[in-house]
């Protein structure tokens, strides 16, 4: 089944179950400041408002528009009025589009809905390269150097999320999460076999020790030598 991933910065995202219509899985998830805290797998579409508690809506469409993870996302921005000026301004930064809101999950669905059949369907970066490592969605691969690297699906999707978040730890919550492992609930100590065989695939690609464990923390992917 294809997924569509709706992020936005409304704290109402964590209340919206997700849709299936036909193939499609319209995934909702929270957007924070500091972007998206599950695996992004597919298009993504981002509601952006335009006052937030951290930062302006448009401050996050420009660090939008700098994350790989998320550089091509179709992004609305969620205006509080209709002021043709506030629009100009948003499109400067880096939005796609605008609406007044407030918004609900009926509105998001029927905005995203009608961008599939239009010209304005949400893009997929499907190739991640992150030094010698490229992860690519199409073929569902992994290559260090160029060489191939055995994974199982959940072994390479952790990967694919640890690349998308190098350098920075990550609890085995955050991963539990990030891959949608919630339901059913799953021991943490799964993450650790999980990475323990992404490892294993690392070095014998001859990528070395990669995926680092921070003592009572997480771990974390180093992306440099």
């Amino acid at each position: 089944m294809r997924t569509i991933n709706i992020f936005l910065t409304d704290p109402i995202a964590g209340e919206l179950p997700d849709f299936e219509n036909g193939d499609i899985r319209y995934a909702f998830a929270r957007l924070y400041p500091e972007g998206p805290k599950r695996l992004v797998e597919g298009p993504v579409c981002a509601f952006v408002d335009w006052v937030m508690e951290d930062l302006s809506g448009l401050e996050m469409c420009r660090r939008l528009r700098s994350d790989p993870r998320m550089e091509e996302a179709h992004v609305t921005i969620v205006l509080e009025d209709d002021d043709a000026e506030d629009k100009r301004r948003a499109l400067r930064a880096g939005a796609d589009d605008y609406l007044v809101g407030p918004i609900d999950r009926t509105i998001v669905l029927d905005r995203v809905m009608a961008l599939q059949s239009g010209s304005g369907q949400p893009r997929i970066n499907e190739r991640l390269e992150l030094g010698a490592l490229l992860v690519d969605l199409a073929a569902l691969q992994a290559r260090w150097a160029g060489q191939p690297l055995d994974l199982r699906p959940n072994e390479f999707r952790l990967l694919h999320f640890l690349a998308q978040n190098p350098d920075r730890v990550l609890s085995r919550g955050d991963l539990i999460a990030a891959l949608g492992k919630q339901e059913p609930p799953i021991d943490e100590r799964t993450v650790d076999v999980w990475v323990g065989r992404l490892r294993r695939a690392l070095r014998a690609v001859g990528a070395g020790e990669r995926v680092r464990t921070v003592r009572s923390l997480g771990y974390v992917y180093d992306s440099y030598d």
